[in-house]
Order: structure tokens, then C-alpha cells, then sequence
């Protein structure tokens, strides 16, 4: 800083001293100025340099004549100047007055706040933001990717982890599972039927991998990506499970759900009773060849539907017209659709 700052009316400026030990105040002379002031104590962190033309009052010589007991120098000031409380005896330099000392106390003082008022009044460097990361975080932190299906759910604020596993107890056992009865008691509570296929889209969202059994990470995992920890909740969400019926690629994926879902775990294959109430619940009402097909695996031989039997027929319920005027005999159809084919056309008055 410039002398007029920490020294209003001065030629003086203050430098930091870095020396090992103790520290020692020197003086320096510069180009064309006057000398500075004698008799710089040792010991201090500051030294003095000469920067301008002295105050009035400063002779070269030394600080304030008029001051009692003002004595100019004699020598110049010694390289190693007289630390603070030797006596003069001892030091090779001039002894220092008193009035010196306390010119440059005081100096020393003035300094010192001076300093630490500029450091106070520095101004504060703000922080850089960040290139984005953090908004980028929050925002994917405000939804979450629904799965199976694609449809993304606000969280709800309101919902709570524990309220459904609360909610799950109130129908599940001591083996964490919610079984048949208690199954009842939950559509009851919910107002839909067991038989809905409310029930077969909500299993498909819950993951559940037995009909009739919901257990209680199935409960947790699809209460979740739903946002339902009550019955009320659920409710409000009657109309999106009954839209994911209406998406071509949510209803495949929930017809081909249906099979694993609905058939013996230790059977590869659906008995047909189980199936044709599954086809019921599924093409029932949107298939117009479904109660022909109902009729024919009614008097048919097949006692099964295998995998590939079952992914066909939804297949054929796409493509083929109900007068089937486009079905290709020549096709990959399996035997079972080509035999119910056979056996409409017999049918069909000529």
C-alpha cells in the first residue's frame, strides 16, 4: 500500500520482513529521498522504506527535534541493528532515543490497523456455480422411470414408504406374503372384483409372480413406482392401469405376462381351463372371433396351451379377419389355429 495510506501526511511505507529468527526491522534508501529514520527496532515483522519527501516536523537526520531527548545520529544505521531490550553498551550501532521509539510505536500501530482494516474491507470472491450438475440432479430426482411399462410418475410428496408397508400388513401374514383370502379382502376394500382385469394390469405393475399371492418386495417395488401407499391412492389410479390396455405395446407385454402368471410354477404349460378364462379376461371383449375360438377349445382335444400356442393366438386375433378371407394356410401358424380354422370353415354356411 501506498505511505498516504497507512501513513496520512508520511513518506513511509511498511514492507513484511522474512528472515529466519527474529525478525529485524531495516531501513532502505532510495533513489533521491531523504534518509529514513533512525533507530528501527529489531524484532519487529515491518521495516520501513523510504518513499517521498519527509513531513514537516522530519528532519533527515531523525524524527521530531523538538521532542525531549532527540539526539541525531552520528553513525549510520548498522547492519545489525539493536534488538528491542539489550542495552546500548552491547550494540554496535547508536543508542536509540526514546522519543524514536515512540514516534515509530505508534507508526507501528497505525500500521497495523491500517492493515487489518483493508483486510476486513477486502471485498469476498464468490464461489463459481457449477456448470449444471446440481440441476441436473434435482431434476432427476423429481421422476422415475416406471418399469415394466414407460409411463413416468411424478413423486408424490405425500407418499410414504412406511404408510404402505403399514398398508400391506393390514392383509399380509406373518410369512410377508398376501395370500388368497386377504386377496379378497383387498379388492373388497379397494371396490373392484377379484376377476377384474383391474387386478391382472395391477399384478403386471407389482411384478407378481403368482396369481393370487402378492408378496412383500412385489408390494413395496410396485406401490412405489405407483405412488400408492392407500387404498384412495390405488383408486386414483384406475384409469391409467385400464389405458395401459389401450397402448399396443403394454398389452402385449401384459398378454405374455399373463401366461407365466397364470400357470403352475412346475408346468411349462396352461391347462385350459385356466386359459380360456385368462383369453376371456383378455380378448374377450375386443376380439370378435373370441367366443367361436371359446366354443372350438371347449370340444377340442387340446387339454393345454403351450407358450408358443398361447403368443400366437394373440397374433392371429391381430391379423386375421373374422371371415378369416386372409389367413394363409401356408403360414407358421401353429397346428392348434390351423385346426380351429379347419373347423370354422366346416362350420361357415357355404
Amino acid at each position: 500500500r501506498r505511505s498516504s495510506d497507512l501513513f496520512p501526511g508520511a513518506g513511509w511505507k511498511v514492507r513484511r520482513e522474512r528472515s529466519p529468527g527474529r525478525l529485524q526491522a531495516r531501513a532502505a534508501e532510495s533513489a533521491g529521498a531523504a534518509e529514513p529514520p533512525p533507530g528501527i527496532l529489531a524484532g519487529r515483522e515491518y521495516r520501513c522504506v523510504s518513499v517521498g519527501p519527509l513531513p514537516a516536523g522530519l528532519p533527515s537526520g531523525g524524527l521530531d527535534p523538538t521532542r525531549p531527548g532527540y539526539a541525531p545520529p552520528s553513525a549510520p544505521l548498522s547492519a545489525s541493528p539493536q534488538p528491542l531490550g539489550e542495552s546500548p553498551a552491547a550494540a554496535s550501532s547508536p543508542p536509540v532515543p526514546r522519543a524514536a521509539l515512540s514516534d515509530l510505536k505508534r507508526l507501528h500501530s497505525v500500521a497495523i490497523r491500517n492493515l487489518s482494516s483493508y483486510w476486513e474491507n477486502m471485498p469476498v470472491k464468490k464461489k463459481r456455480k457449477s456448470s449444471g450438475s446440481e440441476d441436473s440432479m434435482k431434476r432427476c430426482s423429481i421422476t422415475r422411470l416406471q418399469s415394466p411399462g414407460s409411463r413416468l410418475f411424478g413423486i408424490d410428496e405425500n407418499f410414504s414408504s412406511k404408510r404402505c408397508l403399514s398398508w400391506f400388513y393390514e392383509y399380509a401374514g406373518p410369512d410377508d406374503v398376501l395370500g388368497p383370502e386377504a386377496m379378497e379382502k383387498f379388492c373388497e376394500d379397494i371396490g373392484v372384483e377379484p376377476e377384474n382385469i383391474i387386478m391382472l394390469v395391477l399384478a403386471w405393475k407389482l411384478e407378481a409372480e403368482s396369481m393370487g399371492f402378492f408378496t412383500k418386495e412385489e408390494w413395496l417395488k410396485g406401490m412405489s413406482s405407483l405412488q400408492c401407499d392407500c387404498a384412495e391412492k390405488l383408486q386414483s389410479k384406475f384409469d391409467y392401469l385400464r389405458s395401459q390396455l389401450n397402448d399396443i405395446p403394454s398389452f402385449k407385454n401384459i398378454y405374455r405376462y399373463a401366461f407365466d402368471f397364470a400357470r403352475e410354477k412346475d408346468q411349462r404349460s396352461l391347462d385350459i381351463d385356466t386359459a380360456k378364462s385368462m383369453l376371456a379376461l383378455l380378448l374377450g371383449r375386443t376380439w370378435p372371433l373370441f367366443p367361436v375360438f371359446h366354443q372350438y377349445l371347449e370340444q377340442s382335444k387340446y387339454k393345454v396351451i403351450n407358450k408358443d400356442q398361447w403368443y400366437n393366438v394373440l397374433e392371429f386375433s391381430r391379423t386375421v379377419h373374422a371371415d378369416l378371407s386372409n389367413y394363409d394356410e401356408d403360414g407358421a401358424w401353429p397346428v392348434l389355429l390351423d385346426e380351429f380354422v379347419e373347423w370354422q370353415k366346416v362350420r361357415q354356411p357355404t
